[in-house]
């Protein structure tokens, strides 16, 4: 029973960084329909930032609200400067231009950081709980609720505030949404700076425990994805819960099985998504979108 706790607190740790991940997948593809697989290196960001301005001497709450915000801005950046001008091309051509943009990041962040693996204290005192024989450790508690925080955020920002259902009528179809008067350019700004915040931030939450490194950013990008498609590429909800899905079928096949086979498993996921129920767990069954 304690080995099982210890397995299923591992993978709702995890799990929460890769719902936080696929939230922030979610938000730019209801904008855009883009898929952007430089999420991951918005999460790598996020740690490198705060572990730098930290070692720099600036008190951690400091460090990692300038994270969030640079990180934020970066994310602004791609889209003004490699998505909007390419606004009108084909789907895929946009999502290499992503990937062009993730591996630009993760090389930038090689120059300016180094190649080392880095880490900054917890949140709060670092003294492992004891629940049910599974020990864990407190910044678990941080990651979890950070999640479950955000999603909240972002449920009643779309379902409550006019900005947000401008964005959830950008979705639906851009083009009837600027006839009405919605700025849809200023959409897309807001989604990119809401998707690289929510990344940095898992990063921050994340790297006490996971540590950091400039090349760990693709990892998290994957997991993030497979998390999304397993919830409906689009779907909030989905999203959640689709992350914390994955983060427990990694950790349990790790624990029962081999940790070799662990980083297959959301390749495996995202396979048996595609072939079985493309629209994912909470998807729209009628969409074209995959």
């Amino acid at each position: 029973m304690s080995e099982f706790m210890q397995f299923l607190s591992s993978g709702v740790t995890v799990g929460a960084v890769y719902a936080l991940v696929a939230l922030g997948f979610t938000i730019i593809y209801n904008a855009s329909d883009v898929v952007n697989f430089a999420q991951g290196e918005f999460v790598m960001l996020g740690g490198m930032i705060t572990w730098a301005a930290y070692a720099a001497g600036l008190p951690l709450p400091l460090a990692a609200l300038i994270a969030i915000i640079l990180t934020a801005a970066l994310g602004v950046a791609i889209n003004k400067f490699a998505i909007e001008p390419a606004r009108g091309a084909p789907v895929v051509s946009l999502i290499i231009i992503t990937i062009g943009a993730s591996v630009f990041i993760q090389g930038g962040a090689q120059i300016i950081f180094d190649k080392q693996i880095h880490s900054f204290p917890a949140f709060s005192d670092d003294t492992p709980l004891n629940i049910l024989g599974a020990t864990i450790q407190t910044q678990s508690l941080w990651v979890i609720g950070g999640a479950l925080v955000v999603f909240i955020g972002l449920w009643l920002f779309f379902t409550r505030t006019l900005l947000g259902r401008a964005v959830l009528a950008t979705s639906n179809n851009r083009q009837a949404a600027q006839l009405v008067g919605i700025n849809t350019t200023f959409i897309m700004t807001l989604s990119f700076a809401l998707s690289a915040g929510i990344g940095a931030l898992a990063g921050v939450l994340a790297t006490p425990i996971t540590l950091v490194a400039y090349n760990v950013g693709i990892g998290f990008a994957l997991k993030g994805f497979a998390g999304a498609m397993l919830g409906g590429m689009g779907n909030p909800k989905g999203a959640l819960v689709g992350g914390f899905l994955i983060g427990l079928i990694e950790a349990m096949t790790a624990g029962y099985l081999s940790s070799t086979y662990k980083e297959a498993a959301a390749f495996i996921v995202i396979l048996l998504v595609l072939f079985f129920m493309p629209q994912g767990l909470f998807g729209n069954k009628t969409t074209e979108r995959v």
